[in-house]
C-alpha cells in the first residue's frame, strides 16, 4: 500500500497550523493549535500503520498478512484520550485566567523582559523595583484595598 499525499498533505497543514496558533500569546488559540496538533499527530499514526487488513480476533482462517496491526489503534485511541485530559485543563486554565483578569493573553513578566533585553535592564534593576511587586496580587488592585484593610483590623 503507499500512503496517500492528500493525507501527508493534511497532515503537515495541521501541524504547520497548530504550531503557529501555539505560538500565539491568546490561550484559546493556544488551545486550538493544541487541538490541531494533536489531531495531526492522531492522523501520523494512522498514516504510518501500514495497510488496512481483517481484524485479528474476527477471522479466525486468515493469515497474519491479511490482518491488521492493533498496536496503531491502540495508540490512536490512547493519544485522543491525552488530547481531551489536556484541553480540559487548558479550558481550565482559559476559564481561570478570564475570570481573574478578563482576557485570555498571557502578558510579559518582568523576568521575561529583563532576560530579552538583556544584562543592562537586570543591572539597572534593583531591590526598590521589586518592591511593588510584593504587594501586587493576581486580583488586582481591588484585592490589595481588600489586604490592606485586613492588616489594620488585624493590628487593633
Amino acid at each position: 500500500m503507499t500512503v496517500s499525499l492528500v493525507l501527508l498533505v493534511i497532515m503537515a497543514a495541521l501541524y504547520a497550523a497548530g504550531l503557529y496558533l501555539m505560538l500565539e500569546r491568546s490561550l484559546t488559540r493556544v488551545l486550538i493549535g493544541f487541538l490541531l496538533a494533536a489531531n495531526a499527530t492522531s492522523l501520523l499514526i494512522v498514516i504510518v500503520a501500514g495497510p488496512a487488513g481483517t481484524a485479528p480476533i474476527a477471522d479466525e482462517g486468515a493469515s497474519s498478512l491479511e490482518m491488521a496491526d492493533p498496536l496503531p489503534q491502540a495508540l490512536t485511541l490512547t493519544a485522543i484520550v491525552i488530547t481531551f485530559a489536556v484541553s480540559a485543563f487548558l479550558l481550565g486554565l482559559i476559564y481561570r485566567s478570564w475570570r481573574l483578569a478578563n482576557r485570555d493573553v498571557v502578558a510579559d513578566d518582568r523576568d521575561t523582559i529583563a532576560m530579552r533585553e538583556g544584562p543592562a535592564i537586570a543591572a539597572t534593576e534593583g531591590p526598590a523595583a521589586g518592591a511593588e511587586d510584593e504587594l501586587a496580587t493576581e486580583f488586582g488592585p481591588g484585592a490589595e484595598a481588600l489586604r490592606d484593610a485586613t492588616e489594620t483590623e488585624a493590628g487593633r
